[in-house]
């Protein structure tokens, strides 16, 4: 029995215990915790008792008590407290009668006396009843909680009967559960039950709950104590305890110790009468006889059984009983034994009612059809069909009963559970028995797992779906079952055909392969799990204000959910009533209104949780106001910190280009904005520009001309905005600025760069594949997007998948990449993103589909079939490891001596496993290669162990003649004769056939010879093609020969000279010579027939007769005869016969026949077992026989009994009897078919009884042996 791996550290330090009580006392239950302030649970049937007037719950500290007040009969339950994972369970027993009476003395075979308990003992005092061994019942907790209900504690007077049920659902288990019963702690009751002890077991197929049962049948006190049920399937245990309490059955009012004790003078006087008073003097006469109070037992049956052969025991038995058999008769010489049960013959009798019967037993698949076919010795016998012992009829076209000349047909269409039986076959008195077994459907699965990538603390949920509903899976990973735990890590869901694993909270250590498992088929799929990485999507840029506007710095990230902080010049920005911080989902501001000059610096967002922070700076323009005159010259003010007035400002492509010009003069500028030249090439109005260029003007804040939708150009007092929505690739260049006014002009250039994703990746392709590997390479992309590339990202799929798998995170920096982790056979598909500071590109076009496998192993055993000077013959064989993927053919070079190039054989591949390859030059010495090829390219080669010379070996020539050949072959006239003979012999032999020493001739018989045969064909046959055929091989000076022996056959003569000899009473002596032709054969016999010349029908006499004369017997008086004879050969019977020429007459004659008279002799024997019952022990689940022999006249009929009990109609038994044997037939016996089995034979003349014990032992799980082997 399994233990439990880890035992729970228990928090009581006291706990209560089992206690008896009488009816309207009270009890207290006490127990101690290690902790003072532990919260406890008091329970009374699983359910939770509340403090009240009957029980009254106190806590002190660590010490805890229940009480149970006014105690009646319905309070003896079992009781619990509950402290933490703890769990303590005890009972409480009422005693109706607080004075117990003094027991009687019973016949239990180990009982014991109970003493008077005047009153209940202090609680404290008393323990659990401890078991028959002395061992206290197991208190084990539930392990896995199997049971759907478990056996409970009951009580039964002696004599009675008591049942405990046990129900274990199997819905989620994939094996039967096994269930055994415990009395204390190590007593197995499956070799205990019999009379007073069943075990049974029962299955509903459609709640799926198995149902075990324990009957004790009456009673008796020392079957009281602790019991317990286990049921375990696989690695699931689950165990109960409880207990069972006998009561003494009520004694009879008036019962007197006393009148046990009885004097001898009254021993013979107790059945006569009523025993006398004990005051009426006699009480002191004669002496004590306790023999009343002694145990009564049955007297033993000294069985005094006849002699048996050994032999004749031993050749009937199993050899596993061999040995039993032989020391239970003395036999001390195993090896002399078997040697003289090896000589001895087993007669086997033949049926007369069946010339075939039923197999043992037959398996049909669930919903298919299965046809049972019988063959009966008289075509006109009729069969009863018998299922489980009923017989039943055709019904539709369920059952289809056939009949077939001697074929007796039973066909059972669309099979179900329910067909799953024993069928039989009646015809008269003989049976013919067999089992069909239906088998489930394997479950198939319809839709696959399929991979999954997540991030860290995420829900996963790998889903399949099944062909059938309610169907067990199994869920591995990494080849380790997944089952559920107490963390509740590992859910499992079922959803009609859908099964589901649940995953809470995904992390690092969940990352495998997960394989779904039925009895049809499995799917994996891959589960990765990756730490969650913040992305920046928008970074915040460096910003430059005036006074009084307001600065907004902007970022944001991947995930929603992440918080973080801004800081100033490393300080943290509070909010306040310029200040204002916003988090709006992945977006984060920071927005400050009337900048002042003391908002200058550098700010910074750090994200909570993540190890990078993003920083920008704000620059403060301060606005001089000077006085100018009247006519002052623009001028551009660029960057108020004394920067180049060539600047390059990088945008991102997709967002909005912001050129804000400061500009002053006096009267207001007109601006020009120029893109694709520099300023100082922009000539003024009228005249003519050269090269693609493109222009802007704005005079008096309202713009003159505008080239594009997408570009704004805007002017305000002291400042010109040039905007252009969506910057693309083309919005590239520098853009100039002219600022003109009578005063004068001012320039400046402004270098815009605009930045994007890469292109997708170009040629993307897979170089090689592994086993679980493949090598993908690819070209760079064509535009870089103005930023170098960081690196690469791949992402894999399987085809039949729309899901993608990333197999990197961070940026491959080479163009070739080598995938891992893949499944063998599976077909994938790859693409791949190109990465640089911007971010990631499309995604490039995916590859061909391609399917990771290894090559094959080498083939083995490559030899030389054959050789000669052009060409030599190659075989081997498959290798012994193909692979997922299937075999395209084999490879063949050969390389010459003295060189290190290998040249094909042929040109591709041979899917055979042989070759000839021709066209080689005599001489040349050769070395042999063979590779097997699959999709993943060529295998390890094979090599001859030596080079070859192409030379042709002389062989010498012999015949191999067949066995049947070496004898006489015997053909009828008319018949073809084809013989085939075996040769070999390099090169080619010369054959040649003849007959009797002279050539064949081409029309006498045709001959074809090839380099490995001869053929000798004769179409039709006649008696001169009989005769000697001899064959000779020759290879120059060498040969061989051969002989055959034909002979031809035919139809022999008719006999000569019949003459009838003498006739005397009713005989008649017949003689005839032998036919002139016997039909080249020996004449095996004659056919003698007679005829009445009255009617001429003609009646055989002899068959076959040997001589040429016979005599005739049993005529009829007074009837006139004429005889004919046939010869007989091999062939038949000759074609005429001869008759006699003369007739017979048997003449008629006054002879009385008087029967002489006997006297009839008695028979009638009674009853007498020649062979007896024999005592078995068998194993559970197998069909066992119980046989023994009766003879007697009449017959006798036959009776058995179970335990006493007639067992004659009960279909679980069949009992057989022929010949005088007579056999008990239990069909798959449990264990409580155990018991004492009785044969009663009865006639007229009397009556005999024989018995046996049959013992049935339970079935050894695998995981059983395993242990007892440990």
């Amino acid at each position: 029995m399994p233990e439990p791996v880890k035992k729970a550290v228990s928090a009581f330090t006291k706990k209560p215990k089992t206690q008896e009580a009488g009816e309207g006392s009270s009890v207290v239950f006490e127990a101690e915790t290690e902790k003072p302030d532990a919260k406890v649970k008091w329970q009374c049937n699983t359910k939770d008792i509340a403090s009240g007037n009957k029980y009254v719950i106190a806590a002190d500290g660590n010490k805890h008590s229940l009480t149970i007040q006014a105690i009646t009969k319905e309070d003896a339950n079992v009781y619990a407290v509950i402290a933490g994972g703890s769990k303590v369970k005890f009972e409480l027993k009422v005693v109706s009668n607080p004075e117990a009476p003094v027991e009687v003395p019973t016949d239990g075979p180990k009982e014991s006396s109970r003493q008077p308990e005047p009153s209940p003992a202090p609680p404290a005092a008393q323990d659990a009843p401890p078991t028959e061994d002395g061992q206290l019942p197991d208190t084990r907790q539930d392990l896995t909680g199997l049971f759907t209900e478990k056996p409970k504690s009951g009580e039964v007077t002696v004599g009675e009967n008591i049942t405990f049920v046990a129900k274990v659902n199997a819905e989620s288990l994939l094996k039967k559960p096994t269930v055994k019963w415990f009395k204390g702690k190590w007593m197995d009751l499956a070799s205990k039950s019999g009379k007073h002890l069943q075990l049974k077991e029962s299955f509903d197929r459609n709640t799926k709950v198995h149902t075990f049962e324990m009957h004790v049948i009456e009673a008796k006190p020392n079957f009281a104590g602790g019991y317990r049920c286990e049921v375990s399937s696989r690695d699931k245990f689950d165990s109960c305890n409880f207990e069972l309490t006998v009561h003494e059955a009520c004694a009879v009012e008036g019962f007197d110790i006393r009148a046990a004790f009885r004097r001898t003078s009254e021993a013979g006087k107790k059945r006569s009468g009523p025993p006398p008073s004990s005051t009426d003097g006699k009480d002191d006469s004669g002496e004590l006889d306790f023999s009343t109070l002694l145990k009564k037992r049955e007297a033993v049956q000294m069985s005094t059984e006849p002699d048996v052969d050994v032999w004749d025991i031993l050749r009937s038995a199993p050899p596993s009983e061999y040995q039993k058999i032989a020391f239970q008769y003395g036999i001390t010489d195993l090896r002399g034994m078997l040697k003289r049960l090896k000589k001895m013959k087993k007669e086997e009798k033949k049926s007369a009612a069946f010339l075939k019967k039923l197999d043992p037993a037959y398996q049909v698949t669930k919903g298919h059809k299965i046809k049972l076919a019988i063959e009966v010795a008289n075509a006109d016998a009729e069969v009863k069909w018998l299922k489980n012992g009923q017989e039943f009829h055709p019904t539709g076209s369920k059952y289809i009963f056939e009949s077939v000349g001697n074929m007796r047909y039973l066909t059972i269409n669309n099979c179900s559970l329910a067909d799953d039986a024993a069928y039989c076959c009646v015809v008269g008195d003989e049976k013919c028995t067999t089992e069909l077994f239906v088998k489930e459907p394997p479950i198939l699965i319809v839709k696959n797992l399929e991979d999954q990538m997540v991030m860290k603390g995420e829900r996963v949920e790998l889903e399949c779906e099944v062909s059938e509903e309610g169907a067990n899976v199994k869920w591995e990973k990494d080849g380790v079952e997944l089952t559920r735990d107490e963390s509740f890590k590992y859910r499992f869901k079922k959803d009609g055909c859908k099964h589901i694993l649940i995953i809470n909270e995904a992390s690092k250590e969940d990352c495998g392969h997960y394989k779904v498992k039925t009895n049809g088929g499995e799917s994996m799929a891959e589960l990765l799990v990756q730490e969650k990485q913040l992305e920046v999507y928008q970074s915040i840029a460096d910003l430059t204000v005036k006074a009084k506007d307001q600065a907004v710095f902007k970022c944001e990230v991947s995930d929603e959910n992440v918080k973080g902080t801004w800081y100033k010049n490393g300080v943290e920005v509070k909010s306040d009533a310029r200040v204002n911080i916003t988090h709006i989902g992945r977006i984060h501001k920071l927005t400050i209104d009337d900048v002042k000059p003391e908002d200058e610096g550098d700010y910074t967002f750090v994200p909570d949780g993540h190890a990078f922070n993003l920083s920008a700076k704000l620059n403060f323009m301060e606005v001089k106001i000077d006085y100018v005159p009247r006519q002052d010259p623009p001028k551009i003010h660029l960057d108020c910190m004394s920067c180049t007035t060539e600047s390059t400002i990088i945008v991102v492509a997709g967002n909005k280009l912001r050129l804000d010009v400061p500009i002053t003069g006096d009267p207001a500028p007109t601006v020009v904005w120029t893109k694709g030249e520099k300023a100082s090439s922009v000539k003024p109005d009228g005249e003519e520009k050269e090269g693609p260029t493109s222009s802007w003007t704005v005079k008096d804040g309202k713009v003159i001309s505008e080239g594009d939708s997408r570009v704004h150009v805007e002017t305000s007092k002291g400042h010109c905005i040039f905007t252009i929505e969506g910057a693309e690739r083309q919005d590239e260049g520098i853009y100039s600025v002219v600022v003109r006014n009578p005063a004068g002009e001012d320039t400046a250039d402004i270098n815009v760069k605009v930045v994007d994703v890469p292109d997708p990746p170009q040629n993307l392709k897979i170089l090689s594949v592994g086993e679980d590997s493949c090598v993908a390479q690819w070209d760079p992309p064509s535009f870089d997007g103005g930023q170098p590339i960081i690196g690469y990202v791949l992402e894999r799929k399987k085809t039949r998948s729309y899901r993608w798998m990333r197999l990197n995170f961070d940026p491959y920096p080479d163009t070739t990449y080598e995938a891992k982790r893949m499944i063998e056979g599976m077909a994938y598909e790859m693409r791949v993103y190109a990465v640089n500071s911007i971010g990631m590109s499309r995604h490039s076009p995916a590859s061909q589909p391609f399917v990771p496998v290894a090559p094959t192993s080498a083939p083995i055993g490559l030899c030389v079939d054959d050789i000669n000077d052009t060409s030599i013959s190659l075989k081997w064989r498959r290798p012994e490891k193909i692979g997922a993927a299937e075999l395209e053919g084999y490879g063949v070079e050969y390389c010459k001596e003295g060189t290190d190039e290998w040249i094909p054989a042929i040109k591709g591949l041979t899917e055979r496993t042989s070759l000839t390859i021709k066209d080689l030059n005599t001489g040349d010495k050769l070395q042999f290669r063979v590779r097997a090829y699959n999709m993943a390219g060529p295998s390890a080669p094979i090599t001859l162990g030596q080079f070859v010379t192409i030379r042709e070996i002389m062989q010498r020539p012999k015949i191999w003649l067949p066995r049947s050949l070496r004898q006489t072959l015997i053909r009828k006239v008319g018949e073809t004769v084809n013989l085939v003979i075996p040769f070999q012999g390099k090169p080619r032999p010369k054959v040649t056939w003849s007959k009797d020493g002279e050539p064949l001739a081409a029309t006498f018989a045709n001959v074809r010879n090839s380099e490995l045969d001869t053929i000798l064909f004769i179409r039709n046959t006649d008696r001169k093609h009989s005769g000697k055929y001899d064959l000779q091989v020759q290879i120059e000076n060498v040969e061989d020969s051969a002989s055959v022996m034909l002979q031809v056959v035919d139809l022999p003569g008719p006999p000569e000279a019949l003459k009838i000899m003498d006739i005397w009473g009713f005989n008649v002596a017949l003689e005839w010579k032998p036919p002139k032709d016997n039909g080249n054969c020996e004449i095996i016999g004659y056919a003698i027939q007679k005829a009445d010349k009255k009617t001429m029908e003609w009646y055989t006499v002899y068959d076959q007769y040997r001589r040429t004369n016979c005599v005739v017997s049993d005529l009829i008086m007074g009837n006139e005869y004429v005889f004919r004879v046939y010869s007989m050969n091999l062939v038949g019977l000759s074609q005429e016969p001869c008759n006699t020429k003369d007739s017979a007459y048997i003449q008629k004659s006054g002879i009385d026949y008087k029967h002489p008279g006997h006297k009839e002799h008695d028979f009638s024997e009674a009853p007498k077992f020649t062979h007896p019952l024999v005592n078995r022990s068998v194993i559970a689940g197998y069909n066992a026989t119980l046989s023994c022999s009766v003879r007697g006249i009449p017959k006798p009929k036959v009776t058995w009994y179970k335990n006493k009990m007639d067992i004659s109609n009960e279909a679980k038994y069949r009992m057989l009897s022929k010949q005088g044997v007579l056999t008990l037939e239990i069909r798959k016996p449990c264990l409580f078919d155990g018991g004492v089995y009785t044969c009663k034979a009865v006639n007229a003349s009397g009556e005999d009884v024989v018995e046996c014990k049959l013992e049935v032992r339970p079935q050894i799980v695998k995981e059983e042996k395993k242990d007892e082997k440990k």
